[in-house]
């Protein structure tokens, strides 16, 4: 095979590159600090502003009885007939707590289904899910309305810690897929018109128990 002399000057130069590690330009970028301000309000508010912005609903609770107690009210009122948790943990929780509104249903078949998070982003307002979680991320996406219940010691002020979490608590064995959902699924793809609940769910509500789960 013939290599007229240009190609082969390219190659060189190639070569030669990749066999000498070039510094990066700007190491100071690579630093830990974040370029976003601290927030001067409390995470719970900042969460709950950005969630709500993001036509998030947002709800707060004192323990895990006012929690189910809030739940039941919600479910009575939306008049959802099909709620489904595929956590063991949570929905033990909730039904210790007098929460007795779950059923056996398919995911395609359900009104809402309730999941955990590993982790609430107050900057943005995101909720960050992962396949680690028993729920994995189907329930999340595929359910029409997507309920999201998170303690307050899962708040964090920004991605950066909220990926910071995820190393301290799984190691080296992160998730093979890490999310963060902001708000309802949304498109503006058709002439500009914002449309919610396309490519997910319609409604997310965020419940967050100021106890541990």
């Amino acid at each position: 095979m013939n290599i007229s002399p240009a190609k082969e000057n390219i190659l060189k130069k190639i070569r030669q590159a990749l066999s000498e590690s070039t510094p990066l330009p700007f190491p100071q970028a690579e630093g830990n600090s974040t370029v976003f301000p601290s927030s001067l309000q409390p995470m719970e508010f900042e969460f709950a502003e950005h969630f709500s912005s993001l036509l998030g609903k947002f709800i707060y609770s004192i323990d895990h009885r006012e929690l189910a107690a809030q739940l039941n009210t919600l479910v009575s009122q939306q008049r959802w007939g099909k709620l489904v948790c595929y956590e063991p943990k949570l929905k033990a929780l909730l039904e210790k707590n007098l929460f007795n509104n779950f059923c056996d249903s398919p995911l395609a078949d359900c009104d809402a289904a309730v999941t955990s998070c590993e982790a609430l982003v107050a900057r943005t307002g995101s909720i960050m899910l992962s396949t680690a979680m028993e729920s994995g991320r189907t329930v999340s996406v595929y359910a029409p309305i997507h309920i999201c219940i998170a303690s307050s010691n899962q708040l964090v002020y920004d991605i950066r810690d909220a990926l910071q979490l995820m190393k301290e608590k799984y190691g080296s064995k992160l998730p093979s897929f890490i999310t963060f959902a902001t708000g309802p699924s949304r498109t503006a793809d058709i002439e500009k018109t914002l449309v919610v609940g396309v490519h997910g769910p319609k409604e997310v509500y965020c419940f967050l128990v100021d106890e541990e789960l």
